[in-house]
């Protein structure tokens, strides 16, 4: 069994243009190792290149130079795949499916039987304290009720590895700490989560080591322990330095 889940060697993006002349160099020679049973963290301000990041490790951006791989597999292979669940930034349900129905739709994606879906359809639904409005329409949902929703779907395919890119992003309070309360529970239970943002508390609660992002390169790597008391005082060292570092993108 693979202790490194999710590996980086010296990979690089460019993006180009028609011409294909270079444009925005996204990521630059970025050696990352997410370790199995770990909450991992990847941070920065916008533009540090997380998300180009984040879609090189789920296959959706092949990577211009280097080499990434899941469980010791190409990103796009099939059986690296199946151990992953994905929740991006922005969720886009179908609005007139109930919450039981969009669970159920994407467990026929996972292909289990229809017993099975509804079986793991139960379960998430109770895990995520949805199970009151289980039959309402996810168009009616609140946000925070919304994400939930979203959270579930990507647990279907009990999978090994959760992404999850800026998980709490526009969530009010309230929904921030039932997302974030969420991730820990499945931490316990022993899955491997990398979850990206920009905001240096979420990261602080949940994360066991983190990976600090700026203009693609990374600026600083490690426990949240070892970074000081907080991030904020990291972050805040790191400007004090000298370093070229956007805080106040962070702080926002």
């Amino acid at each position: 069994m693979e202790d490194c889940v999710i590996r980086l060697e010296k990979v690089s993006k460019t993006f180009r243009d028609f011409w294909l002349r270079p444009t925005v160099a996204a990521v630059d020679s970025l050696d990352l190792e997410v370790r199995r049973g770990e909450v991992f963290g990847l941070l920065g301000p916008n533009g540090s290149g997380k998300s180009t990041t984040i879609k090189m490790i789920l296959g959706l951006l092949s990577p211009s130079a280097g080499k990434v791989s899941l469980f010791g597999l190409p990103p796009h292979a099939k059986a690296a795949r199946a151990r992953l669940g994905y929740l991006p930034e922005l969720s886009y349900l179908h609005p007139f499916l109930t919450a039981r129905e969009t669970l159920m739709y994407y467990a026929g994606l996972c292909s289990l039987s229809r017993a099975e879906a509804r079986s793991r359809a139960d379960q998430l639904l109770e895990m995520v304290k949805l199970t009151d409005v289980a039959n309402r329409a996810v168009g009616g949902f609140s946000k925070g009720m919304a994400r939930r929703v979203a959270l579930a779907s990507a647990l279907v395919g009990k999978p090994e590895l959760l992404v999850l890119d800026e998980p709490t992003s526009g969530l009010d309070p309230v929904s921030t700490k039932e997302v974030k309360t969420l991730v820990k529970a499945l931490a316990k239970k022993g899955m491997t989560v990398l979850t990206t943002s920009h905001l240096l508390a979420d990261s602080q609660d949940i994360c066991d080591r983190v990976m600090i992002l700026n203009r693609g390169k990374c600026a600083a790597e490690g426990k949240v322990s070892e970074l000081g008391e907080s991030l904020e005082e990291f972050f805040l060292a790191k400007v004090g330095s000298g370093d070229d570092f956007a805080l106040a993108d962070f702080l926002a």
